[in-house]
């Protein structure tokens, strides 16, 4: 398993090695950095709390927008191949078994999205140097990065099964963008934990970096969540195969 999951990966690698994609990751949060900042500078009157302040502004569509649809944007390249250039006798016929060829897939996915949540806070940060925030930095923001990567991978589950499922490309995407903007209303509503595309936000502490939340119910959630999306995909990929045969 282990050496097939490599080999995976390294296929996968190949097949994006020269996709412009992953440059969105780190062109939206710019966008929303920069105007998080203006934002934050020219209301510094009334957002008084800093770092904390400067930080609702930075996820205030992020969080809610960005984020998902980035990932969503992404999974559906990941599928492209298979989906466009009728690749999926060679997919399914590959010498390697259908979970390590669906983890090579999510392996990409985790790794842009980690890789763009890395790449958020280091903004914040420079962004919070540049606005004159003299304070120390938030020490609760490595746990806001944990929790948030744990609902990026949980969206990232989801999209691939939608992405996998759904032949075309923005489709999922859709889903994506309007499954996050529903869960605004979901987490307004006291039902974030409950719903995939709100871990995310609620982990990141999105436009609320006061917020509470129960980090054990938020850890399970996600890790349920996963396991029942990659089974789904995973299981989806074998009645596929068989049918092939």
């Amino acid at each position: 398993m282990h050496t097939s999951y490599i080999r995976a990966v390294k296929a996968e690698s190949l097949k994006l090695k020269r996709s412009p994609v992953w440059l969105a990751f780190f062109a939206l949060p710019m966008i929303s950095a920069f105007f998080g900042t203006m934002n934050y500078k020219m209301n510094i009157g009334v957002l008084q709390s800093e770092w904390y302040s400067l930080w609702s502004q930075h996820t205030l569509f992020l969080c809610y927008l960005f984020m998902p649809a980035l990932i969503g944007t992404y999974c559906s390249y990941l599928w492209r191949l298979e989906h466009t250039r009728h690749n999926w006798n060679s997919f399914l016929t590959a010498p390697l078994p259908l979970s390590s060829l669906y983890l090579g897939k999510l392996t990409q996915a985790v790794r842009v999205s980690v890789l763009g949540n890395i790449w958020i806070f280091l903004l914040f940060f420079i962004c919070g140097k540049f606005a004159g925030i003299q304070s120390s930095f938030p020490k609760e923001s490595f746990e806001w990065f944990l929790c948030g990567t744990l609902g990026a991978v949980v969206i990232c589950c989801v999209q691939l099964l939608l992405s996998l499922v759904i032949r075309s490309f923005a489709v999922p995407i859709g889903i994506a963008l309007a499954g996050g903007i529903f869960g605004l209303y979901m987490t307004n509503h006291d039902y974030g934990m409950d719903y995939p595309y709100s871990i995310y936000c609620l982990g990141m502490r999105a436009n609320n970096p006061n917020m509470e939340i129960n980090i054990l119910t938020l850890i399970v959630n996600s890790v349920g969540y996963m396991i029942i999306f990659a089974a789904l995909s995973v299981f989806y990929l074998r009645r596929r195969e068989i049918a092939a045969n």
